[in-house]
């Protein structure tokens, strides 16, 4: 896989070069970063919140936290995040807080004790209304060539998730939490909208990137391809808590690509990695991609086809 310069990952160290801490990085990209899915496509029926472009008052924020990070690193506590949807939930968290918004995080609603309906992700005041947005950063694989049912066709690395299932979940039962009784109980004003903000990057086969119905088109996205496929250049395997920044770091173990199948011999799912090279004393992600076992393609094709992957 080409490990030139992406255009995003350019951008995005152009803008965002000068934040080294890796939770500041996390969160710029988190607000920079396009939104996966198209907010004016029909697909989603008006449903898709988006941020906007970062604004020079959040920019100058963000220089601040890398300047003194202390706010951030108590917010984030001493906890290791192993999931990391919850790592990136509780960076929005603390953006949303900071920037008096945050009207609840992670609200339960209760029939009783031991009968939860549902949780809201946010509950945000803005303009004197009251928003309910679900939150999501997914990373998808782009398996086969769809002609309809793309979303059936992207599929998570190790195969137990599709765009498709995770979207029918948010927009068909999530974002109806603020009708139900219980929640209506709980709440002190009804809520104005409800719409679901997911980041993420998609991974097209070979780096080849296809323009799909109901994706923004300027989505972040890289390859994906077996051990034996990558192509020349130095890359460093990102561990999970990593995948959502462009990666900059000065002590990671950087393998070059005829190292990379001995180094990933023994990986039973994908794995990803970023192409970086070395600018100034920092390794610096080109581009990014999942290194796939052998056979992915052949099981996740299979369990498509035979409906055993989830739709």
């Amino acid at each position: 896989m080409p490990p030139e310069l992406d255009h995003y990952q350019r951008r995005f160290e152009h803008r965002w070069g000068h934040l080294t801490r890796p939770h500041v990085r996390a969160l710029a990209w988190l607000l920079d970063a396009p939104d996966l899915l198209d907010p004016a496509s029909v697909h989603w029926h008006g449903q898709i919140a988006t941020l906007g472009p970062v604004t020079s008052e959040v920019a100058a924020w963000l220089n601040a936290l890398q300047e003194d990070p202390a706010p951030l690193d108590a917010a984030l506590g001493n906890k290791f995040y192993s999931r990391l949807g919850l790592y990136a939930e509780k960076l929005m968290a603390f953006y949303f807080e900071q920037h008096g918004l945050l009207h609840a995080h992670g609200l339960q609603v209760q029939v009783n004790r031991n009968d939860t309906v549902g949780e809201f992700d946010f509950l945000l005041k803005q303009d004197g209304q009251l928003l309910h947005w679900e939150f999501a950063t997914k990373f998808y694989l782009l398996e086969g060539a769809p002609d309809a049912g793309v979303f059936h066709h992207l599929i998570g690395p190790n195969l137990a998730d599709t765009l498709g299932l995770k979207m029918r979940k948010i927009l068909g039962k999530q974002l109806a939490l603020s009708a139900h009784p219980a929640a209506m109980s709980l709440l002190s004003q009804r809520v104005d909208r409800a719409q679901a903000l997911v980041k993420g990057w998609l991974f097209h086969e070979h780096g080849e990137v296809r323009q799909l119905d109901g994706i923004f088109h300027d989505h972040n996205h890289g390859f994906w391809c077996t051990a034996a496929q990558v192509q020349g250049g130095r890359y460093v395997i990102l561990p999970k808590l990593q995948w959502l920044a462009p990666f900059k770091g000065q002590d990671a173990e950087v393998v070059d690509a005829a190292r990379l199948p001995a180094r990933l011999a023994d990986a039973a799912q994908p794995v990803l990695v970023a192409a970086v090279e070395h600018i100034d004393g920092w390794e610096v992600e080109t581009a990014r991609g999942f290194v796939v076992p052998d056979d992915w393609q052949r099981q996740a094709a299979e369990r498509r086809q035979l409906g055993k992957l989830p739709a």
